[in-house]
């Protein structure tokens, strides 16, 4: 029997209980504070049981509701001190963990996808899930030839699981709305869907995990497990041990935070330049610190094939831009789908829009932070500024949907991490068509003396 609530009608009761439970706590607050009872008391009691009831309904649902709550959960590094504290501790569980699935169910699941005598392959099976989390879980085990691997079991129903939850995640999104403000949740439920039959076969995600491995091969920095065997709905991969950067974001000393952000910013490049494939899940339950101090990677169920690497012409549009070429930087654009014919925009206006975001290649190095972080969202949702409308205005082509999705929730996990980067290089060494050199009017600093300028500043 599935694990996962598969009626929608099921499905959306739960996934009802969201913005009602809210409303229910709100309610119930606000007659506390009729009590007496001091305001900030009350709404930290409320924020802490919707963090604690959202956590179980996303968590207990799985699938799409699932995948949607970590979606989010890279953002929270733009709420404010105030309100994250509840929120944050509850959506980073839901990057690396989540109600597991009874053993009976993971078995029936083997059985159906490595025979009958599937216990034949392994010396040993944890029935104690290590990780559970959207359409599958993992267990650890020892392989028949003695190497420790990890078991990816999909969970029964995943699929009639996303189709539901899709539909019906609009629901959730009034909640958002108060977590994350500006976030537009319709582009995330788009790139989901649009994402879903390669993710939910795991064979697909064995070939591309089997091809990052071959390209990373014996690397110094990078580490990537190896596939031992796969079906459509298990996977058996080595085993890869370390610091989920999900537990560096609570409590890393802040070396480590270094490190993690450095080798994160490095991998989203060198993995299109070195493998043709672009990590499409940056979410911080994926990428770890190894005890001999390499950067692991997992989980390659969402990827972006990029044979040629990344598009140059991001490259070439990011020279420019730094450069000040105001007219170039829009036509450009525009040559790439992202200003429509029909629309006309002013070179000047549009670089100054997109100045704030280009503040981590202006610097020697770059320091991630939560109050940048929401200093950028505080920018692009204030309709006072002149150039707020020109967000309206832009296009987002489909072929570069996934990149987004990767940059825009990349740059949410380096501030949820907090560590100095250097940014420059790193763009100069894997983005192609990145001209450092033509930058000879940057101002390179040292971030630990000089703080951040405020977006649009």
């Amino acid at each position: 029997m599935s694990d996962l609530p598969r009626r929608a009608v099921t499905r959306t009761a739960k996934l009802a209980t969201l913005p009602l439970g809210l409303a229910g706590r709100t309610a119930l607050g606000l007659g506390r504070r009729v009590g007496g009872k001091p305001a900030e008391i009350v709404a930290a009691e409320v924020q802490a049981r919707t963090a604690e009831q959202v956590f179980k309904v996303l968590g207990e649902l799985k699938g799409g509701a699932m995948k949607f709550g970590q979606a989010l959960s890279i953002f929270e590094a733009a709420l404010p001190d105030e309100l994250a504290g509840p929120y944050r501790a509850t959506l980073t569980k839901l990057q690396d963990a989540a109600p597991p699935m009874p053993a009976a169910t993971v078995h029936q699941v083997l059985a159906a996808e490595l025979g009958p005598r599937w216990r034949r392959r392994f010396t040993s099976f944890d029935d104690e899930p290590a990780a559970a989390a959207s359409i599958g879980q993992v267990h650890r085990a020892v392989w028949k030839d003695g190497r420790t691997v990890a078991v990816k079991v999909q969970y029964p129903g995943a699929a009639e699981a996303l189709v539901s939850d899709l539909t019906q995640i609009a629901r959730v999104a009034r909640v958002a709305g108060s977590w994350i403000p500006g976030l537009d949740v319709k582009p995330i439920l788009e790139e989901l869907k649009a994402r879903i039959v390669e993710e939910l076969d795991y064979r697909l995600e064995a070939e591309a995990q089997a091809t990052f491995a071959d390209a990373f091969r014996d690397d110094d920095v990078f580490a990537i497990p190896d596939v031992v065997t796969s079906t459509a709905h298990v996977i058996v991969s080595e085993w890869l041990d370390g610091v989920p950067l999900s537990r560096l974001v609570a409590d890393g000393t802040q070396a480590e935070r270094d490190s993690a952000a450095h080798r994160y910013l490095e991998f989203l490049l060198a993995g299109p330049a070195r493998a043709g494939l672009l990590h499409a899940d940056p979410h911080p339950g994926n990428f770890r610190l190894l005890d001999d101090g390499r950067f692991g990677v997992l989980d390659f169920g969402a990827v972006k094939r990029l044979p040629e690497g990344m598009p140059p012409e991001i490259g070439r549009l990011l020279t420019l831009a730094l450069q000040n070429k105001t007219d170039d930087v829009a036509d450009g654009l525009r040559a790439e789908g992202f200003i429509k014919s029909a629309i006309q925009l002013d070179g000047r206006d549009l670089l100054a829009y997109l100045s704030p975001f280009l503040e981590p290649a202006r610097h020697t190095t770059w320091h991630f932070t939560r109050s940048w972080l929401r200093e950028l969202f505080g920018y692009i949702n204030d309709p006072r500024r002149s150039q707020w409308s020109l967000a309206l205005k832009l296009n987002l082509p489909p072929e570069y949907l996934l990149i987004y999705r990767v940059w825009a929730g990349g740059i949410g996990v380096l501030c949820q991490i907090e560590g100095e980067v250097p940014a420059l290089e790193v763009l100069a060494e894997w983005l192609p068509d990145f001209d450092v050199e033509a930058l000879d009017y940057v101002e390179f600093v040292d971030d630990e003396s000089e703080e951040h300028p405020a977006p649009g500043a």
